[in-house]
């Protein structure tokens, strides 16, 4: 009877110690969290940086707006011209027009917010954004064009 004690006890014992004790088991679920933290802080950079890039985008877009909007005002301001014919008449004739066309203002336009949406849309790349960007040109300068012709700066060929 004793011999079975014995051999019980050495078995409990050995049972006892190849199990994990309460402190590897609290040190490997702060591991754990430790990791999930450090993930979701990751995740938060990524997104940070995500924001960033499309406030970049966005001032990028409205420096360029404002430069348009001051080429327009120049092109405006200096537009007219006066001259006298021979008959003593007086006509007003428009400068042909400076600055970027409508066209080119909604494909730069058109461009950029269409490579946004596909960085948005596709995070695989750049493939996203460029064929956002494609598209975006591509519809912008349709617009920008129509635009343009009805301003009278280009004539309709027939």
């Amino acid at each position: 009877m004793k011999r079975i004690l014995m051999i019980a006890a050495i078995g409990a014992t050995v049972l006892a110690s190849c199990g994990k004790s309460e402190k590897q088991v609290a040190l490997e679920k702060q591991q754990a969290l430790t990791a999930y933290r450090d993930s979701i802080k990751l995740d938060s950079f990524r997104r940070a940086e995500v924001e960033a890039e499309k406030q970049r985008v966005e001032e990028q877009h409205q420096a360029e707006l404002a430069a348009a909007r001051r080429s327009a005002a120049r092109s405006y301001s200096s537009g007219g011209s006066t001259v006298t014919t021979s008959s003593g008449g007086v006509t007003n004739t428009q400068a042909q027009k400076k600055g970027w066309s409508s066209a080119a203002k909604g494909t730069v336009i058109g461009a950029g917010v269409g490579a946004l949406g596909g960085v948005l849309i596709d995070k695989k790349d750049a493939r996203g954004a460029i064929i956002g960007g494609l598209a975006g040109a591509g519809a912008g300068y349709a617009i920008g064009r129509a635009e343009d012709r009805k301003s009278g700066r280009v004539q309709k060929k027939q």
